[in-house]
C-alpha cells in the first residue's frame, strides 16, 4: 500500500510552505506530494497569503527534492490550453528526472473562475476528452514527426509535439464519481483511477465499473492503479485526535465516518478495508500543513504497518 501526501493550498500556504512539506514527505518515506489545483479557497478559511498555481510549485519542487514523486489531483482543465499543458509537464518532468504524474479533470468550482476571470464552459466532459487525447498524443507522437488534432473545441496543426518528458510515459490520472462517462474515459487513457472522499461501498462500486470499462476496451482491468483520497487525523490518544480535528475545523466523529481518523491502529484498520477491495494507494488529505508532527506518527505508526 502505498501512502502519498496531499496538500489543499487554496486554504492558505506558501511556497516556502510546501517546500517545507514536500520535504519531510520525502525523508519521511511517503510515496509521493500531490497537490490540488486550485486559485480560490473553500469553506471558512482566509486563504491567505493567496493561491499558488500547481505547476509552477511542481517545477520548483522538482528541483529541490530528489525521490519522492509529484503531481496534482486534479489538474483543471479549464485553467490551461492542452498544448500548453503538455508542455508545461513535460519540462516539470524534465526537471524533476521523470518523477511527474498528472491528474487531469474537468474542473468544477464555478467561483474560483469568475474570481480570476477564467472562462467555465458548460461542455467540460468533452473538453476533457479532448483533452486528454492532445496531451497523451503530443508526448506519444515519436520526434521528427508532427501532431495534429482536429476537434470540436481544440485544433494543432503540424504540431512538433515537443518537448518530451523524461519518462518514457508519464503515468495519467483519472478520477471522479461518475457511473458511465468517466470510467470509459479511464479506460481509455488512465494508468490511475482514484476515487475522492468516498465511503468504502462506493469506492468498490466505482472501482468495479472502471475494470469493467477497462474490459471492455480490451484491457486487463488489473492493468490499472486503484486509489483513494481521504482526508486524514491521526493522534496518539483521543485528546491529539480531538486537537488536530479542531484545527482543520472538523468533528472527530464526522472524520471517522467519512475519512481516516482516530488512533494509528483505527487507521491502519480502515485503509485495509480499503485495500481489501483493490485500492493499492492512498492519498491522505493533510490539511493542517504546519503540523509536521502529525506527518512523523503516520509515518512512524500507520505507514510501518502497511510497507
Amino acid at each position: 500500500m502505498d501512502l502519498r501526501i496531499f496538500t489543499e493550498p487554496q486554504q492558505g500556504a506558501t511556497y516556502d510552505t510546501l517546500l517545507t512539506v514536500a520535504k519531510a514527505t520525502e525523508d519521511l518515506g511517503f510515496d509521493a506530494f500531490f497537490r490540488s489545483d486550485h486559485y480560490l479557497r473553500m469553506g471558512t478559511a482566509d486563504g491567505l497569503p493567496g493561491p499558488t498555481d500547481a505547476w509552477i510549485t511542481l517545477a520548483g519542487l522538482a528541483r529541490e527534492t530528489k525521490r519522492i514523486r509529484l503531481g496534482t489531483l486534479m489538474t483543471a482543465g479549464t485553467f490551461r490550453l492542452p498544448g500548453v499543458l503538455a508542455i508545461q509537464v513535460a519540462q516539470v518532468d524534465q526537471m524533476s528526472g521523470g518523477r511527474v504524474e498528472l491528474g487531469l479533470g474537468a474542473g468544477w468550482f464555478e467561483d474560483e473562475h469568475r474570481a480570476y476571470g477564467i472562462p467555465f464552459p458548460k461542455e467540460k466532459f468533452a473538453r476533457l476528452e479532448e483533452q486528454l487525447e492532445i496531451v497523451t498524443g503530443l508526448w506519444s507522437t515519436e520526434v521528427g514527426r508532427t501532431f495534429s488534432h482536429d476537434g470540436k473545441h481544440y485544433q494543432l496543426t503540424d504540431s512538433p509535439a515537443l518537448p518530451k518528458p523524461a519518462q518514457a510515459k508519464v503515468p495519467v490520472l483519472i478520477g471522479g464519481h461518475g457511473a458511465t462517462r468517466t470510467p470509459r474515459l479511464a479506460a481509455q487513457y488512465a494508468d490511475e483511477f482514484n476515487i475522492p472522499f468516498a465511503s468504502i461501498e462506493d469506492s468498490e462500486r466505482q472501482f468495479g465499473r472502471v475494470r469493467a470499462a477497462a474490459e471492455q476496451a480490451g484491457r486487463r482491468g488489473d492493468d490499472l492503479v486503484y486509489s483513494s483520497a481521504l482526508v486524514v487525523c491521526v493522534g496518539k490518544d483521543d485528546a491529539e485526535v480531538a486537537r488536530r480535528a479542531a484545527a482543520i475545523g472538523r468533528d472527530v466523529d464526522e472524520l471517522k465516518a467519512n475519512g481516516l481518523a482516530g488512533s494509528p491502529a483505527e487507521v491502519v484498520d480502515k485503509i485495509g478495508r480499503y485495500e481489501a477491495i483493490g485500492a493499492s494507494r492512498v492519498y491522505l488529505q493533510c490539511l493542517d500543513l504546519a503540523d509536521l508532527d502529525h506527518l512523523e506518527l503516520i509515518s512512524s505508526q500507520v505507514q510501518s504497518q502497511l510497507s
